[in-house]
């Protein structure tokens, strides 16, 4: 007997009641965008009329998540980067430099002098020592320096090579090496640049690895790419370094140990700074946007306990000496240490205006780059593009869904209908779960959605043509439509089930454009199943019950 029990009735409706109820809010898009971002103002703090104003555009009660709309739909800023991961072996070579010093230092009688060639490439590091007699020695003090790589297949060989010539010790970083600290750089170069993008607002911003050495970064809703460059332009590498002196020029000799750092403030002023800095903004705790006792613009900050307790035991010891805070090689301010500065916080100061120091403070916040990175594509897609392309994936949804729903009713009449009226609840159940998930839609997602309304009729097409076919053993109306289903069900789940492992491997593997389609294909299919299965039927058992046909035409 064709029968659904009431539990599942009230399952299958509600269920459809929830997902149209997620959905909801993008028929509404502009009115919950404005309240979404105007809780997020309110939730950080600020108030005023105007955002009370925007927040009671939607009702609190009622769902606030939207799909997001892709660059290629909304707009915004496309850049492709390279990190200069050559950078960050130039780095090690030179932090590792004071422990070759030192260790060929303590065996100085066998040794002789030591001193390094300036001379050489960013990727060597070039050491001569005096004392021929003490050459291989100190070849095998250097070695043992190294440190071994891990792989995954476990420890690998040393992170150095060291060769000897005549008296000149040369060490390089070995491939291996390389080759882990690259993927370490563009892993951190990943989370920084994302961290920073997520930390001024934007929506589902799009950053990928592609190839070796290179970034993807695509911002929806950015006025234009050159906000983006600005933001993760600046390397935001940040250090405290003792003031040794003022320095005429950029070309004077700073002494060993030293170095030449121009002022930020346009001058023509040049410090010398001790190389190796107190504290560097790795041991930030916090950052964020301050006034000084002028009410102009700075950045109040805060150390993590360890380095707050070298800052405190510095500027303890130097009162009376200036100490200067550098940012990407350029001396913000250069104050003189009044008293010892205890628990780690202190003030930038600088002549910022407020959209500067805000920005330096999410720098600081987000961390240092650890490389440098070269902008080798930029470019702004207007709205006006996203406007046209959103109008044409609705002219093909509405094309599609109508022609589909005027198929199904002249093929199919009463059927028909509860089969439009599925494939209706269908497509708002789709944009309910790409609401519920965050999910973000672009073009080629739209050709999911409307290759999902063309796939979705499917399985109600095999049911109604076994109720058919079971029709003529004259078993009755409702076997006739009971042993469709059943029949049909089989059938139904294995076709959709092979285009769901091909949407998973689709989202899987790929990447961009793929994977947002992969995502409306594969969530349609979800959708189109169980509108199938459970909605057309509970239609088709509600008007049965109520009519009890003798016969029916399908």
């Amino acid at each position: 007997m064709l029968n659904i029990s009431l539990p599942k009735q009230i399952m299958i409706w509600l269920t459809v009641l929830v997902g149209l109820t997620f959905a909801m809010p993008n028929g509404f898009y502009g009115r919950v965008e404005t309240h979404n971002d105007a809780m997020v103002l309110i939730e950080s703090g600020q108030t005023n009329a105007e955002l009370e104003a925007d927040a009671a555009l939607w009702p609190d009660f009622l769902p606030s998540n939207l799909v997001n709309l892709g660059l290629d739909l909304r707009g915004g800023a496309h850049l492709l980067v390279e990190v200069q991961v050559s950078d960050v072996h130039a780095s090690f070579l030179e932090g590792f430099w004071p422990s070759v010093r030192d260790a060929l230092a303590a065996e100085r009688d066998t040794i002789g002098f030591v001193t390094r060639e300036e001379d050489g490439p960013e990727t060597e590091l070039r050491v001569r020592i005096s004392n021929p007699e003490g050459a291989n020695r100190a070849f095998e003090l250097v070695r043992g320096l190294g440190r071994p790589v891990q792989t995954f297949t476990g420890a690998a060989s040393s992170n150095i090579d060291v060769r000897l010539n005549g008296t000149l010790l040369t060490i390089t970083l070995s491939e291996a090496e390389m080759l882990a600290m690259n993927e370490r750089t563009m892993a951190q170069s990943l989370e920084i640049i994302r961290r920073r993008i997520d930390e001024v607002g934007t929506r589902e911003p799009t950053i990928q690895r592609q190839g070796a050495e290179r970034i993807l970064v695509q911002v929806p809703g950015v006025g234009s790419a050159d906000e983006i460059i600005s933001l993760l332009g600046t390397t935001a590498q940040l250090t405290f370094n003792p003031v040794r002196g003022v320095a005429g020029g950029p070309d004077e000799q700073a002494g060993t140990g030293n170095i030449i750092v121009p002022s930020r403030d346009g001058t023509d002023q040049f410090y010398i700074l001790e190389r190796r800095p107190v504290v560097t903004g790795e041991d930030l705790e916090n950052a964020q946007l301050d006034f000084d006792q002028n009410g102009r613009p700075a950045v109040a900050f805060r150390f993590n306990t360890s380095a707050a307790r070298t800052f405190g035991d510095y500027t303890l010891s130097n009162i009376g000496s200036p100490f200067a805070i550098v940012l990407d090689d350029e001396v913000i301010s250069a104050p003189t240490i009044q008293s010892h500065i205890p628990g780690g916080s202190g003030i930038i100061t600088g002549n910022f205006t407020v959209e500067e120091a805000t920005e330096l403070a999410v720098l600081l916040r987000s961390g240092a780059l650890p490389a440098e990175l070269t902008f080798l594509e930029e470019r702004t897609i207007g709205p006006e593009l996203g406007q046209d392309s959103i109008e044409a994936g609705q002219i093909a949804c509405i094309v599609a869904g109508i022609a589909i729903l005027l198929y199904m009713f002249l093929s199919y009449g009463l059927f028909g209908i509860f089969a439009n009226i599925a494939l209706i609840v269908n497509v708002g159940l789709i944009f309910g779960l790409l609401s519920i998930v965050g999910a973000t839609l672009t073009l080629p997602g739209i050709a999911g959605i409307v290759l999902t309304i063309g796939m979705a009729v499917d399985a109600n097409v095999i049911v109604f043509e076994r109720i058919r076919e079971e029709l003529k053993t004259a078993k009755g109306p409702a076997r006739a439509i009971e042993l469709g289903y059943e029949k049909a069900l089989s059938s139904i789940i294995d076709a959709n089930i092979t285009t769901f492992i091909t949407a998973v491997i689709l989202f899987t593997m790929g990447s961009g454009p793929v994977s947002g389609f992969a995502v409306t294909l594969g969530f349609g299919i979800v959708t189109s199943v169980f509108t199938a299965i459970f909605v057309t039927r509970s239609l088709i058992v509600i008007w049965f019950s109520r009519t009890r046909p003798k016969t029916i035409e399908v």
